[in-house]
């Protein structure tokens, strides 16, 4: 069975069905994958994660060499009683014929755990566990703004930090949307604000707004400002980071809907300076003067036709299945041709 809905996902991690045999977690999004893997793990095991009698991992790799090690460990039983959890870590379609031969034995007491990279609709392995009653395949997709917004705030709660919703926008357009990132940047935040404590957005700023953070800002103004070897090199380095294109595309859609809200009320009379004061979340000060300069140059005309490109680009990625890299190249590097509205 295939769960998408994150009420069902919701529900399968915390209490996984006894009924269930193998638990496929996949997707590009290799933090959450792992997360997921662990809360499952934790709902198993009564909040452990390292337990050696009830926990066995292994790697793709090494099933792939020894099917039979799987199946073992899925029959045996644990020395000291309850359910087991078998992880797989790297999991991929060479295993497909292993899972479908342990869907056929005997139910075991062991839940198997695959996590897996990205899997398409061609995968074998994912068809496999999406087509049997007692296995289930779950999506981990990359978190978009809510996600992530849900993440900080369900994280600062859970350590009593106070944070305003200026501070949280504001992470959301820097953190990105791998969940194993955006975690190591929240301990870090935890760590700023203590038990208890309050995070401002200038603390906030001072931890995150600088390197990624700011180096994909920087492409983002150089696109819509015309600067095409600047946005080539810094779409290099972060690529070679390891930025995905979707990722860029979604921070670049913000940028452009966060500039349209300001070009509207600038064609409506109101003043640049006022405009600018009420952005929501504030813009960081190192980059007041060009949202300024954009302002001008970007009527609000001109920035529905640069979110309709944006908006294509996202969905090629997704869809046509050409290289997501090129495709957001070509689109960041057509943002600045796209010319003036007649006045």
């Amino acid at each position: 069975m295939k769960l998408t809905a994150a009420a069902q996902i919701q529900t399968f991690l915390r209490g996984p069905p006894p009924d269930v045999a193998i638990a496929l977690i996949f997707g590009a999004d290799e933090g959450l994958v792992r997360e997921r893997a662990e809360t499952i793990t934790r709902a198993i095991l009564g909040g452990a994660t390292d337990d050696p009698f009830r926990l066995t991992q292994l790697s793709g790799e090494g099933v792939r060499q020894e099917p039979a090690r799987l199946a073992d460990e899925y029959s045996s039983l644990s020395l000291i009683g309850g359910r087991r959890v078998v992880r797989v870590r790297d999991a991929g379609d060479a295993l497909a014929k292993t899972v479908e031969y342990i869907l056929t034995l005997p139910r075991g007491d062991a839940l198997i755990v695959l996590e897996a990279g990205g899997l398409d609709g061609r995968s074998t392995l994912r068809k496999t566990c999406e087509a049997a009653s007692i296995a289930c395949a779950i999506p981990c997709y990359a978190d978009g703004p809510a996600e992530v917004a849900r993440l900080i705030r369900d994280t600062m709660s859970g350590h009593r930090i106070r944070i305003d919703e200026d501070t949280v926008q504001y992470l959301v357009n820097h953190l990105g949307n791998d969940r194993m990132v955006s975690r190591q940047e929240l301990e870090k935040l935890i760590l700023l604000g203590g038990e208890g404590g309050t995070l401002s957005f200038a603390d906030v700023v001072a931890s995150v707004g600088d390197s990624s953070a700011l180096a994909l800002d920087d492409v983002i103004y150089d696109a819509l400002d015309g600067q095409y070897r600047a946005t080539a090199e810094g779409l290099d380095r972060l690529f070679l980071e390891g930025t995905s294109a979707v990722s860029i595309l979604r921070a670049t859609l913000r940028h452009a809907h966060k500039l349209h809200l300001a070009a509207s009320h600038l064609a409506a009379g109101q003043g640049i300076d006022s405009v600018i004061k009420g952005v929501r979340p504030p813009l960081f000060f190192k980059l007041v003067d060009r949202f300024r300069a954009q302002l001008r140059a970007w009527p609000p005309a001109r920035i529905e036709r640069m979110l309709s490109l944006l908006h294509t680009a996202e969905f090629n990625c997704k869809r046509t299945g050409f290289p997501d890299d090129t495709i957001c190249r070509q689109a960041l590097l057509s943002l600045g041709r796209i010319p003036k509205p007649k006045s």
